[in-house]
């Protein structure tokens, strides 16, 4: 089971949603589309659905070209973030209604809801409304209701923004667990990159239609290919710092640096350095670069700080461990170990060599 996307693109009264993508998601996978809003994940799922068409390219699954393909005749699943159930009916006939509509025996829907009711926790709540339920309820009985289908693809186009946070937590523990019994490929949108490392499996980074980068998701966090996909999936985003490579030195607005620290052999040139917020400290420590800031605003969370800098003209955000009482407008010291730090090339692309990589 096998889903290629192979040129595809999307063009609407001349703007383009989504630049040429080819992408190829194996049986049993999640595969997590993580990007801001507007940068294409619902296009593109839909696109993968049939729900549009696409302006250029093909849809295959398992080596058929089903582009041209009504939704209704995919063995495809959809579940939006505004979660849908019927009101009028029990949870057990909204779990039932997609395969009442296949023309399934009844023997073997009542098999099926109960087993994925079973799954999804649902079972002594068959006989309840959906609107007897709480919000992550409704949400697993939606959940349900595409499960039951047993579609070979299963799209959740950010299932659980709408939910508070304790419900979020609940069910992003079950998803992959859920995932891994059906399996299905599993796409799954979210705008948060802390949700696209729990979930696990593999990521594309998506940006204004352009699917930046493919891969397991924790190679895609740990060695991201460009200055764009840095951002993306980073929250708060990277932190960057314009540097400028002369003889022996990496010169900024308010120093400059030792070349060789950070990438032995670097030609002359323009290059942007990439930082994560929970990376800059403001104790020192062996071979740590300084860096003085001023400080704009601190956000406090509970057990973490965020520290809202200014440093010659760039913006940076810190994530601070612990409760720190720091007032605004106050200069600030911040350290950075220069290993947690990606050197990106004028054009945003990463620089090859740089044997860093591997540790931030």
């Amino acid at each position: 089971m096998t889903l290629k996307l192979e040129g595809l693109t999307h063009v609407v009264s001349g703007q383009t949603h989504i630049h040429e993508t080819s992408l190829t998601l194996e049986k049993g996978t999640m595969n997590v589309l993580l990007g801001p809003t507007l940068s294409g994940k619902t296009t593109l799922m839909r696109l993968m659905a049939g729900l549009d068409a696409p302006t250029t390219g093909r849809v295959i699954w398992n080596g058929e070209d089903v582009t041209g393909q009504r939704v209704q005749d995919r063995k495809v699943a959809m579940v939006y973030q505004q979660f849908i159930n019927y009101p009028s009916m029990t949870v057990y006939d909204n779990i039932a209604s997609p395969m009442k509509l296949m023309g399934i025996g009844r023997d073997e829907i009542d098999q099926r809801v109960r087993d994925t009711a079973a799954l999804m926790r649902l079972a002594p709540m068959l006989d309840r409304k959906p609107l007897e339920l709480s919000g992550g309820q409704q949400q697993r009985c939606a959940l349900a209701r595409a499960l039951v289908k047993n579609a070979g693809l299963v799209l959740l186009d950010e299932p659980l923004a709408n939910l508070d946070y304790k419900l979020r937590e609940e069910l992003r523990a079950e998803i992959p667990k859920i995932f891994e019994k059906s399996g299905s490929i599993f796409v799954y949108a979210t705008t948060e990159p802390e949700e696209a490392l729990l979930l696990g499996g593999n990521c594309a980074t998506l940006w204004e239609g352009r699917v930046t980068q493919f891969g397991p998701t924790s190679d895609v966090y740990r060695k991201p290919q460009d200055a764009t996909t840095a951002r993306v999936f980073s929250d708060p985003p990277m932190n960057f710092l314009t540097l400028e490579k002369r003889g022996e030195s990496l010169r900024h607005d308010k120093g400059e640096l030792a070349a060789d620290a950070l990438a032995p052999g670097l030609a002359d040139g323009r290059y942007l350095a990439g930082f994560r917020p929970n990376h800059l400290k403001l104790e020192p420590s062996e071979g740590a670069i300084r860096f003085d800031a001023t400080l704009n605003v601190t956000e406090i969370t509970g057990s973490e700080t965020f520290v809202h800098l200014e440093h010659g003209g760039e913006r940076w955000v810190g994530l601070i461990h612990g409760v720190r009482d720091l007032k605004p407008g106050q200069p600030l010291a911040v350290y950075l170990d220069p290993s947690r730090i990606y050197l990106f090339a004028d054009d945003g692309t990463l620089v090859a060599s740089a044997a860093y990589a591997e540790a931030a």
